[in-house]
């Protein structure tokens, strides 16, 4: 372009204070073309993904034990069987998703693979189940790690709820700033938990059989006795809600799957591995925690009453707390850093769903199913109106249920179990679809076995939903349903929006119809600079008619209208349309839809003048008729509605302020040029300010 000009990037608006502010919290916007700069590698991509997972061993212990504590002592013993138990299922799932990841690396995962083998309502079901499962992950992890903090910080008793919202808020703040950058921040806590628990068990098994030592801890020397007595039925209900409530270990297990995407390459071959290193470090600490809760005569119950023994206002330590009491006895810094890393886990948990579920937002709207704007990656290319979208329901939940994670534990787990079977019954039908067509032998002998392996997933993932849904339901698990069916609904009624537009808008194979002719019209309510502009842009658009048009709400205002009119002798028909009630948006309507009655092939054309402002209160003293004016004329067919910008000084104020600061973000290093290098200066240095008068 000749003269002299600096070209500053667009619309990189650093004048703002809003733009600011989220600069310092965000950093700076990526190019699209750094894509790649973002996709982790296996020991970030590890704590990113398996937060969730690794904090289900924080607590399902516990749950385990608490459950069998109803019985008594005998049924209690049982606790390592049903740890066993649960290993089988974690292990199973393991193995399945690993088939997945290979057979579906586009990150659709559970949602994908029964879309693709079932149909398209079973991949319905699975996004809805895992849509409930996301956000109650976010919500009952914050909720989980508030309230063991506030064991230790009193002061943050009675304030859990605000302090949840707050967590919610700053995770969401870091998740905004990019999947790699966030992923970095959590690392360190999430492997300072996995060595921490790990170290306990491992210390803890060597004192006890390597050094001899009586480890015990402090609740091993209270009797427990059953609240409730089991026989029959009964027994194996509760031990298979006890079962059930294990099963928590397997959330997050399925984020992976989800997430491919995120991997560097090979990704599949990534994914795959992190998986495999998830599990089987799961395994470890839940077997480890419950083998150490055995040897040391832990005695965790459902109400303390069941403890005999136990001192007045004896307060019950969490099972990770009791442990690394008992096992770092004369160290007590060991025990304060099970007890932080266990709670910061429990919080970070929730880092998981933010990597999850925005995935599965951008794939569901990209399928229609959920608002389009899901589907755009944000300044730092991350999916950043999913990540809000989440942190919002997260904290209606909360807000609701008063960061009580006892009441929404009981809402957990059935989503994560529903997508869990639904994937591997769609795994089954992908193998079998494709071994009807394979004649390679060696290839037919891995496909043989990945079927044998999900169809085991299967069987064994479908018994656990069985179980969660006969055991839960009456808990709270039915209102996890209710939002899966609403959830469910909802993406089935914005498919048929979108469809319908779709089929609205499809362009016709034969030619558009062009108009007849062309009538203009110019709103004014006097002659000043903004309808004298309006007026030439009118007349350079040569319309086939042109008539300025005003609304006579008061009879001198009018008249003198029409007297300077003529004085300066406007070669464009003057009309004044009559109001006796003093109203202008009807009167409008009403003349623009008498032109259309006599001519309903021609278009007419609506110019009205407008203020620009640079204050945003001026917005409220400015604009407003021309603003419901054009609400009201949008919805007329045949008409367009054009409006005629007028830029008041305190805009062209904002403007050279706007100018100024992105000039000194530049100098700072804070803007750079269309290319992604510093903007070019002319030779002759400043440019001239650009005539924006229009005349």
């Amino acid at each position: 372009m000749p003269g002299n000009r600096t070209w500053l990037p667009y619309p990189r608006r650093v004048s703002q204070p809003t733009s600011l502010v989220k600069r310092l919290l965000l950093g700076r916007p990526f190019r699209s073309d750094r894509l790649s700069e973002t996709l982790l590698p296996k020991r970030i991509a590890l704590p990113v993904f398996a937060s969730d997972a690794m904090s289900s061993v924080a607590y399902a212990p516990g749950e385990i034990l608490a459950t069998l504590s109803t019985a008594g002592l005998a049924t209690y013993a049982l606790s390592p069987w049903v740890g066993v138990a649960v290993v089988v299922v974690l292990l199973t799932v393991v193995a399945s998703y690993r088939q997945n990841v290979h057979a579906y690396p586009s990150g659709g995962g559970d949602y994908e693979v029964a879309t693709t083998n079932l149909g398209d309502r079973y991949g319905l079901v699975v996004a809805s189940a895992l849509m409930v499962d996301y956000v109650l992950t976010v919500a009952v992890s914050v909720a989980s790690g508030i309230q063991n903090i506030a064991s230790a910080l009193p002061f943050l008793q009675g304030r859990e709820v605000i302090t949840s919202v707050v967590v919610v808020v700053l995770l969401t703040a870091m998740n905004l700033r990019g999947l790699r950058e966030s992923g970095i921040a959590f690392a360190i806590p999430t492997y300072a938990f996995m060595v921490a628990i790990l170290g306990m068990v491992l210390f803890g098994l060597f004192r006890i059989f390597a050094l001899g030592d009586h480890v015990q801890t402090a609740s091993a020397n209270f009797k427990l006795v059953g609240s409730q007595s089991f026989i029959g039925i009964a027994f194996v209900f509760l031990l298979l809600r006890s079962f059930s409530s294990g099963c928590a270990a397997l959330t997050g297990v399925e984020a992976i799957s989800n997430g491919v995407p995120a991997f560097q390459k090979p990704k599949s071959k990534n994914a795959a591995t992190t998986l495999l290193m998830l599990g089987l470090l799961a395994v470890a600490m839940m077997l480890g925690t419950l083998a150490l809760a055995q040897l040391t005569g832990l005695k965790y119950v459902d109400h303390v009453s069941q403890l005999l023994g136990a001192p007045a206002g004896y307060v019950q330590k969490t099972v990770m707390a009791q442990l690394a009491e008992a096992v770092f006895s004369g160290f007590p810094v060991g025990f304060y850093i099970v007890t932080a890393v266990t709670a910061l886990i429990l919080v970070l948990a929730a880092n998981t769903a933010f990597n999850g579920f925005p995935v599965l937002g951008s794939i569901l709207a990209q399928d229609r199913y959920l608002p389009r704007q899901l589907h755009t990656r944000g300044d730092r290319l991350a999916f950043s109106n999913g990540i809000l979208f989440l942190a919002v329901f997260a904290i209606v939940l909360l807000v609701a249920f008063k960061a009580d994670p006892s009441a929404l534990i009981h809402l957990y787990i059935v989503g994560v179990f529903v997508s869990f079977t639904l994937s591997q019954m769609g795994m089954v039908r992908h193998w079998t679809r494709h071994l009807k067509t394979e004649r390679d032998k060696a290839v037919r002998r891995r496909m043989y076995r990945s079927r044998v392996i999900n169809s085991f997933g299967f069987l064994m993932t479908g018994s656990v939903l069985v179980v969660v849904l006969i055991t839960k339901f009456g808990e709270g698990a039915w209102i996890a349903i209710a939002a899966m069916v609403v959830i469910y609904v909802l993406m089935l009624g914005i498919r048929r929006h979108y469809d319908s537009v779709a089929r609205e808008l499809a362009a016709e194979e034969q030619r558009p119809v062009l108009p007849s002719r062309n009538h203009a019209i110019v709103l004014l309510s006097k002659l000043h600079q903004p309808s004298v502009r309006a007026l030439a842009y009118a007349r350079a658009t040569r319309p086939d008619t042109l008539n300025a048009v005003t609304v006579n709400v008061d009879d001198a205002d009018t008249r003198a209208l029409q007297a300077e009119w003529e004085k300066r002798d406007i070669p464009i028909p003057l009309v004044v349309v009559d109001s006796p009630y003093r109203e202008i948006t009807q009167p409008i309507l009403q003349y623009v839809k008498g032109i259309r009655r006599e001519s309903p092939r021609d278009v007419i054309t609506v110019f009205i003048p407008e203020y620009v402002v640079g204050h945003w209160w001026e917005n409220l003293l400015h604009n407003q008729s021309a603003l419901r004016l054009k609400g009201r004329l949008l919805f007329e067919p045949g008409i367009m509605v054009t409006s005629v910008p007028w830029q008041l000084h305190s805009s062209e104020r904002a403007n050279l302020d706007r100018r100024d600061r992105i000039v000194a973000g530049v100098r700072r290093g804070l803007v750079t040029g269309p290319a992604g290098g510093r903007p070019k200066a002319d030779k002759a240095g400043s440019g001239q300010k650009s005539d924006e008068s229009g005349q």
